[in-house]
C-alpha cells in the first residue's frame, strides 16, 4: 500500500506552491486516473506515461517502476491500495546561493506514514519551451537524490520518499535545483496550509462520478480549434434555481429527463470544507423506465459515433467506468436515490454530447445540399467559452443565423416579401429583413454548491432554427 502525499505547484519565473484540493474537487480522481491509465494490459508503461510524469528518458530513473507499481495496483485495486495524506503547510524559500529553492513539508502526525510514501507534485502551468531538468536532493528522499524532466506534456512529478520508523510529526527539507537559469526566483516564502487530514475518504461515489463525468466530456465533445469568447454565466437571465434531491418533483424529473436542452456542469463555489454530498432522486417506476430507455438510446448513438470515429475511442472507456459508477440499471426498479441521481446525470451528459454531433452533422448537411448553396438565411455555429466551470463542458455553442434574405425567402413571414420588395424598389430608408432566430432552445445548468445541487435554465439562450423577419 502507498501512501500519497499531495501537492500542487508551478515551475517558472516565480516558483510557487500551494495546497491542491482546496482549489480543484477533482485533484485526487484525477491524479488516481491518471495513473490508472499509466500502463497497458503487460503492465509495461505506455508511451505517453514518462513524459505525463516527468520521467527522464534514461531507463534507471527510480520513479519509472514506483509509477508502474502504482498503476498496476490502482487498476487490481480499485485505488483501495492508496491512501491519501495532505501536508498541514508548506514553506517555500530560496537557498543562500541562489541557484536552488528549500521546500519544506509539514507532514501531520500519522500511521500512513509508516508506508510507502511518495511525494506528488502536480503542475497548474508546466514551461512550454522545451524540456527543463530539475534535481530534488533531501536526506527524506529514497534515494536522496532523485531528477524530473518537465515539459509541457508533464502533468505530475513523482519522488519517493522514506517510511517514517515512528508516528511522529515529519519535516521533509527538500532542495529543487534546475538545470536552467529560467526557475531561479527572488525571495519567495510562502505557506500553504491544507486540512492536514487524510481526505481520501471524503472523496463520496457522488464526487467521483463527477470527475469522471468532466473526463468524459473532456474526451467526448468536439475539440474547439480556437479560444472563443468568454460568456459568463452569470450575466445571462435566469429561471429561479430548482433542487436536485428527494423533494424534486415527479413532472419536473420527467420534463427534464425528456429535455434535448444542452447542460452545463457546475461548482458555483468550492472549499476543503465543502465535500460534494451523494446526490439522491426518488423516481417513480415508470420514470425510472423512461430514464433507462434514454439511456439506452443516447448510448448506443454515442457508441456509433464512436466506431465511425467521430467521437475518440478513450470515451467509450470513460462511459463504462461511468455505467459502473452509477450502478443503474433500468430493470430494477428499487434502484436507490444516489444510483438514479448519477442515472440521471450520466443521461443529461449523454444528451449534451450527441446533440453537438447531431448539430455539427446538420450543419454539415446544409453546407454540402447544392439547393442551399450561397449566403442563404440559416443556422450557424456560434461557439462561446464558459468561466469558472470545474466540471464542464468548457464551452458551449449557441448557434447562430447568418445569411441573406433575397426573394425567394427562405421561412420568411408576409412582413418580410412586403421589406423585401420595398427595399428592392429603392426605399433605401426602409430596412430589409434580417436573418434571425425564430426559436429557441435553453441552456440548462447543474450546479453544486454547500447547500446541495440545482438545476437552472437560461430560456432562449440556443437558436435552433432560423428565418427571415
Amino acid at each position: 500500500m502507498f501512501l500519497l502525499i499531495l501537492l500542487w505547484s508551478s515551475f517558472g519565473p516565480a516558483a510557487t506552491v500551494s495546497a491542491a484540493r482546496q482549489d480543484d474537487p477533482c485533484f485526487v480522481d484525477d491524479l488516481v486516473a491518471a495513473l490508472h491509465d499509466a500502463t497497458g494490459k503487460d503492465g509495461e508503461l505506455l508511451a505517453g506515461s514518462p513524459a505525463s510524469f516527468g520521467i527522464c528518458s534514461e531507463s534507471d530513473s527510480s520513479s519509472r517502476p514506483v509509477l508502474s507499481e502504482l498503476s498496476v495496483g490502482i487498476q487490481r485495486n480499485d485505488r483501495r491500495g492508496v491512501e491519501v495524506l495532505d501536508p498541514a503547510a508548506v514553506l517555500v524559500s530560496d537557498e543562500d546561493d541562489q541557484e536552488s529553492i528549500m521546500v519544506t513539508f509539514d507532514l501531520p502526525q500519522s500511521q500512513l506514514l509508516k508506508m510507502k510514501p511518495v511525494l506528488i507534485l502536480a503542475f497548474k502551468s508546466p514551461p512550454t519551451d522545451g524540456e527543463l531538468g530539475v534535481t530534488f536532493s533531501s536526506q527524506s528522499l529514497q534515494p536522496n537524490t532523485q531528477s524530473a524532466c518537465i515539459s509541457g506534456r508533464t502533468l505530475y512529478i513523482l519522488l519517493t520518499g522514506k517510511s517514517s520508523e515512528g508516528n511522529v510529526e515529519q519535516k521533509w527539507n527538500i532542495s529543487v535545483q534546475a538545470k536552467s537559469p529560467s526557475t531561479k526566483t527572488g525571495t519567495d516564502t510562502r505557506h500553504a496550509n491544507s486540512s492536514g487530514s487524510s481526505a481520501a475518504s471524503t472523496q463520496t461515489t457522488s464526487l467521483s462520478f463527477l470527475c469522471e463525468l468532466r473526463r468524459f466530456l473532456d474526451a467526448g465533445l468536439p475539440q474547439q480549434s480556437a479560444e472563443p469568447p468568454l460568456l459568463r454565466l452569470d450575466s445571462l437571465q435566469a429561471l429561479p434555481p430548482l433542487a436536485l434531491d428527494l423533494s424534486t418533483s415527479e413532472s419536473l424529473l420527467a420534463e427534464i429527463i425528456n429535455s434535448s436542452a444542452p447542460t452545463i456542469f457546475s461548482f458555483s463555489s468550492w472549499s476543503s470544507s465543502f465535500p460534494v454530498r451523494p446526490g439522491q432522486l426518488a423516481l417513480s417506476p415508470a420514470l425510472l423506465g423512461e430514464l433507462g430507455q434514454r439511456l439506452e438510446a443516447n448510448e448506443q448513438q454515442i457508441r456509433e459515433l464512436i466506431r465511425q470515429g467521430m467521437v475518440p475511442q478513450k470515451a467509450s472507456e470513460k462511459l463504462e467506468r461511468l455505467r459502473r459508477l452509477s450502478a443503474f440499471q433500468k430493470q430494477d426498479s428499487s434502484a436507490e436515490g444516489e444510483s438514479q441521481y448519477c442515472a440521471f446525470l450520466l443521461l443529461k451528459a449523454l444528451q449534451t454530447v450527441t446533440r453537438a454531433y447531431n448539430m455539427q452533422r446538420k450543419l454539415r448537411a446544409a453546407r454540402a445540399d447544392p439547393s442551399t448553396r450561397g449566403p442563404i438565411c440559416g443556422l450557424g455555429s456560434l461557439t462561446v467559452s464558459l468561466e469558472k466551470l470545474v466540471l464542464g463542458p468548457q464551452s458551449a455553442d449557441l448557434n447562430n443565423c447568418r445569411g441573406s434574405c433575397a426573394i425567394p425567402l427562405i421561412n420568411g413571414n408576409n412582413h418580410a416579401v412586403l421589406l423585401t420588395y420595398h427595399t428592392e424598389q429603392g426605399n433605401v430608408n426602409e430596412r430589409g429583413p434580417c436573418c434571425v432566430p425564430l426559436a429557441y432552445d435553453p441552456l440548462e445548468v447543474i450546479d453544486w454548491n454547500d447547500e446541495g445541487s440545482f438545476l437552472t435554465s437560461k430560456p432562449d439562450m440556443v437558436a435552433k432554427e432560423c428565418g427571415c423577419r
